[in-house]
């Protein structure tokens, strides 16, 4: 289960305020899962998890080795964008007794707006982890970093995916903006709006949507 997540703007996007600094990450609890914020220490059980090869079924590809999946969660652990304008927040999903499962990620973008992914390893799927571990982190966003607009790409074949963002309250975006969003024909824009006032937020516009990241594969 996967979704892909686009946080580098696109060039010559009009500048914007960037996200405010960010309060420490701290872990999250559902009624069944710790989500801990990813550190390069979880690489060598991450990378166990992560060689699942149902996971990449449609896109993406597994680490190569234990050695370079540590070197890329020690570079995540700024998390913020060399250039300051986005917050890179992600966890890694535990279950006490158990081990870990997956993560979850957000890439926090000037306006209030931010891109989510997600991966899970296939012998945890059709449990709801992904739901509570997605919706917990929606959560966090909102109450503490100010997200007010969600985003997620997804491969329009992947059927799991779709219906787990469709359960967290998020819809397809209009098919003329996945041109101009930069999402591929085979790819599905999906919006969600979030607020703690319970107003929500307008869906980000296309001009003001991100393109493909660096880090959104593993």
């Amino acid at each position: 289960m996967s979704a892909g997540a686009r946080p580098v703007p696109a060039a010559g996007a009009a500048a914007a305020e960037p996200p405010k600094p960010a309060p420490r990450m701290r872990a999250l609890r559902t009624a069944r899962l710790r989500l801990q914020p990813q550190r390069a220490a979880h690489a060598d059980e991450m990378f166990g998890v992560l060689s699942d090869p149902a996971i990449y079924a449609y896109e993406n590809a597994p680490p190569t080795s234990a050695h370079a999946l540590r070197e890329r969660y020690a570079r995540l652990e700024s998390r913020r964008s060399a250039d300051g304008s986005q917050l890179w927040l992600n966890w890694v999903l535990r279950v006490p007794a158990q081990g870990l499962i997956g993560y979850v990620q957000a890439t926090v973008l000037p306006g209030g707006r931010a891109m989510i992914g997600y991966e899970m390893a296939s012998a945890h799927w059709g449990r709801g982890y992904a739901q509570e571990a997605v919706g917990a982190m929606l959560d966090e966003l909102a109450r503490r970093y100010g997200v007010r607009a969600v985003s997620a790409v997804l491969k329009r074949p992947n059927a799991r995916s779709r219906r787990l963002l469709e359960r967290l309250a998020f819809t397809t975006a209009a098919a003329d903006t996945h041109g101009p969003a930069g999402v591929e024909p085979d790819e599905l824009l999906m919006h969600r709006s979030l607020g703690v006032d319970g107003r929500g937020a307008e869906p980000p516009s296309p001009a003001a949507m991100p393109a493909r990241s660096a880090w959104e594969t593993t």
